[in-house]
């Protein structure tokens, strides 16, 4: 663990809100962080919001697959070109300017605590396999706020801390499902799937809606991206990263989802709220197998939530780096980024109060919304690397050129793609959360005295 860890010295980029320079840490904890952020209580919880769509969903998923690899390919090559913390954002402020790239934070800062909450929302299901079996929302909201606090914790006590705690929950999490994913197809029965098709529209419209849903399951292959500046040999390290944890992740979840929708009946699938515990004890009978997986997935939702809690404070101190989010941001404790984690985790907690005592599909509408908050970044970046290509990468050979410039196009097809599956009701409270930014960047700018660029 200690040759992963680097000390003080190296570090490149000096944190304004510390006097000393942030530690850094090497490909084992940046692909841990890819797959820690990654793989949480989501993939737990998304077969039975997919099973709504039936079978025709695992259509969805592998194609979400591919167009996820697209974008970890463009992030590790964006970050060979783009040092430093930010991921998206600088990507974005580098090739469109200030003020896209303060959208980018802002948009993606929202995704970071709004997936926090979904995340806890899943988890909390799995909690209550053990206490609370009745769902009483009271003793939910509770187990919610615990498990969104409990990681803000394990970040603040330092970075080493977070980084040991990550590996060490992403082995836990990955053992269970790797096992799902290969002995449990041997359990699968035809007969559990149902209709291939059961959403009562087209296949097309069904395959639209379910990636929506699945991509959700694929947010944060982009952390090591945005944690770049703490990642030792980043333009080397952060891409290696990226791309290995994006098909590790896409590995698992199709192979998991199947063994779900192949060992549980249609119709249960979409009541329970824990499925992959429901479809060990389907493998195995009794009880025992099902709690098993239940502590696996409240394992790996701790650990998504430690990865995701860094990410929800080094977002937005990038961007206050920059003048672009309020300086309040780049405050430190022990060089992690404390206001930005209290105050997302803060955010966090109202929300998941709001989602339980309003929404009558918690897990699923603030899956859609982070959804809508994710692509417009990922769109952005997407972007950016295609337009560096077609203005800057002229020099290069023909034949990489062609290929870098697919990549990007696929991802940014990919990404328009999410956003209009989303549904109508995620892009609406979406943009909403986008524009509410809008007033921000007028209060930052109007207090530099600057318009267009110009100090007045």
């Amino acid at each position: 663990m200690s040759t992963d860890v680097a000390g003080p010295e190296a570090a490149t980029r000096p944190d304004p809100g510390s006097q000393s320079r942030p530690s850094r840490f090497g490909l084992p904890t940046a692909t841990a962080l890819v797959v820690g952020s990654v793989i949480g209580t989501g993939v737990f919880g998304l077969p039975t919001a997919l099973a709504a769509f039936g079978p025709v969903s695992l259509v969805a998923f592998v194609l979400v697959s591919i167009g996820a690899l697209a974008l970890a390919l463009t992030f590790g090559a964006l970050a060979k070109r783009i040092s430093g913390s930010g991921g998206p954002y600088v990507y974005a402020r580098e090739a469109f300017g200030e003020f896209a790239g303060f959208l980018n934070a802002w948009c993606y800062w929202i995704t970071a605590w709004a997936g926090n909450a979904a995340i806890v929302v899943a988890l909390v299901g799995y909690v209550e396999v053990f206490v609370n079996t009745e769902h009483q929302v009271g003793w939910s909201i509770v187990i919610a706020l615990a498990g969104l606090w409990i990681p803000a914790l394990v970040n603040l006590s330092g970075l080493r801390n977070m980084a040991v705690t990550q590996i060490v929950f992403t082995v836990l999490k990955i053992v269970p499902l790797l096992f799902m994913a290969t002995v449990g197809l041997v359990f699968v029965k035809s007969a559990n799937f149902g209709p291939f098709n059961a959403s009562g529209t087209s296949i097309g419209g069904a395959i639209s809606a379910a990636a929506a849903i699945a991509l959700f399951s694929f947010i944060g292959i982009e952390t090591a991206s945005v944690a770049a500046g703490r990642v030792r040999d980043p333009e080397r390290n952060v891409g290696r990263a990226t791309v290995f944890g994006t098909i590790g992740c896409a590995v698992i979840y199709v192979l998991g989802t199947l063994t779900v929708f192949g060992t549980v009946p249609n119709a249960t699938l979409r009541e329970t709220s824990a499925p992959f515990t429901d479809a060990a004890n389907a493998i195995f009978g009794g009880q025992w197998a099902g709690q098993a997986v239940a502590i696996a997935a409240v394992v790996s939702g701790i650990g998504c939530l430690v990865g995701w809690t860094l990410i929800v404070g080094e977002m937005p101190m990038a961007a206050a780096k920059d003048k672009l989010f309020p300086k309040a941001f780049l405050r430190t404790r022990r060089d992690i980024p404390s206001f930005g984690i209290i105050s997302s985790t803060v955010l966090a907690s109202l929300l998941v109060v709001v989602s339980y005592t309003n929404f009558e599909q918690v897990f699923t509408t603030l899956v859609l919304l982070s959804v809508f908050t994710a692509v417009v970044p990922y769109l952005f970046s997407a972007a950016a690397q295609l337009y560096w290509l077609l203005v800057r990468g002229r020099k290069a050979e023909w034949p990489h050129l062609v290929r870098d410039c697919t990549v990007s196009v696929l991802a940014l097809v990919f990404a328009f793609w999410a956003l209009a599956g989303s549904g109508y009701q995620a892009v609406y409270y979406g943009v909403i959360c986008l524009l509410l930014g809008v007033p921000l960047y007028i209060w930052l700018k109007a207090g530099q005295r600057e318009y267009g660029g110009v100090k007045s």
